[in-house]
């Protein structure tokens, strides 16, 4: 019998041939929106090294949703041309699927790429952000434009029309970006939304904003094709958003057809106070999988074939998510195969890469 880490996973239509996801992680190297070749590349390794699903970095539904002015987007021609250079390349040349998550940064937007210091934006570079209310994500930022019913709407009929540019651009799923702190988790945390309208107070009217944009892309893109979402699990601050209510948020996503959550974790304030460690987000991925009866995915500090069996194993989630791990090892899968005792299909240019490779099953691309 073979590891559950190599095992196929249904999800609707959609077929993944192992567990292994690559996390989408934000490169900063988009001009305009527009993906570059340096995305090709990226993500071609990721398909090349045999993970199961890879998930493109957050990209914008709207210019002003980006983090940076070198996040990528998906509400123009361009850049739906861009992606489906990408999505080809990873179909023709790998057994991997691909998603992309769709995302808003919200208050978090308007900013300097980590190696600029992450800190807002400025000058030409920099727009007006939006939030559930005007606080900004630190005192010396500058303050959001709280955001109308009117605003609202829009961001819920964006993330729609950038799912249609998805599915035509040929991409395997949609995730929907609710973690981090971005905006869909800036409206779900009491500690940032303080609105006192349809969208604020009680958890569910927090969840409302969410839920619509769930709704809508859930709606837009064909049946048999998963959307999904990823969720920070806790703010990691006293009286914030915590895994009571990640599971009953769970639950109403499971209800409208979500076919998995990824589970995260922090984000929203400065004042978290993470406890990390291996696995450390673990737990809150079993949790919800168990209570909301919904699929997830694992993710945070996830490094070693045995560890990720081991949470498979378990049943404390469905996939495993690995990001730092794969910039550092783009064939941690064939890695971990090896590890496992398993299989794992190959590139017929690489499959003599190793000897204990050779006479293991491999897809031959010319």
């Amino acid at each position: 019998m073979g590891s559950r880490l190599f095992a196929p996973l249904a999800l609707r239509d959609l077929t993944v041939s192992n567990r292994i996801t690559v996390a989408p992680m934000c490169m900063y190297h988009a001009t305009d929106g527009v993906p570059s070749q340096f995305h090709l590349v990226h993500l071609g390794q990721f398909a090349i090294g045999g993970a199961g699903l890879i998930i493109a970095e957050a990209t914008g539904v709207l210019p002003e949703g980006r983090i940076t002015p070198g996040c990528p987007g998906l509400w123009s021609e361009a850049q739906e041309a861009a992606w489906a250079n990408v999505v080809d390349f990873v179909h023709a040349e790998s057994a991997a699927k691909i998603g992309i998550q769709l995302a808003h940064a919200g208050r978090k937007a308007s900013t300097l790429p980590p190696w600029e210091g992450s800190g807002p934006a400025q000058g030409a570079d920099a727009w007006q952000t939006v939030g559930p209310a005007d606080v900004p994500y630190l005192p010396t930022w500058p303050a959001p434009r709280a955001m109308t019913e009117a605003d609202i709407a829009q961001v819920v009929a964006a993330f729609a029309r950038a799912a249609q540019r998805a599915v035509r651009a040929g991409f395997d799923l949609v995730e929907i970006h609710a973690a981090h702190g971005y905006l869909l988790h800036q409206f779900l945390s009491p500690l940032t939304n303080t609105r006192r309208d349809g969208y604020g107070g009680s958890l569910e009217a927090r969840m409302r904003f969410p839920l619509e944009v769930f709704r809508a892309v859930r709606a837009t893109v064909p049946e048999g094709m998963p959307v999904i979402l990823r969720l920070s699990a806790t703010d990691w601050v006293a009286g914030g958003w915590d895994v009571n209510e990640a599971v009953a948020f769970s639950a109403a996503l499971r209800d409208l057809g979500c076919d998995l959550i990824d589970v995260s974790s922090g984000g929203l304030s400065n004042e978290q106070k993470i406890v990390t460690g291996a696995g450390y987000q673990v737990a809150f991925a079993h949790r919800i999988r168990t209570e909301a009866r919904i699929s997830t995915m694992a993710v945070g500090q996830i490094t070693d074939p045995v560890q990720a069996e081991t949470i498979l194993a378990s049943q404390q989630a469905d996939m495993i998510a690995l990001a730092r791990g794969v910039l550092w090892n783009p064939h941690w899968p064939w890695h971990a195969a090896l590890a496992l005792g398993d299989e794992i299909s190959l590139h017929a240019s690489y499959a003599r890469s190793h000897p204990a490779m050779r006479g293991k099953p491999f897809i031959v691309r010319k």
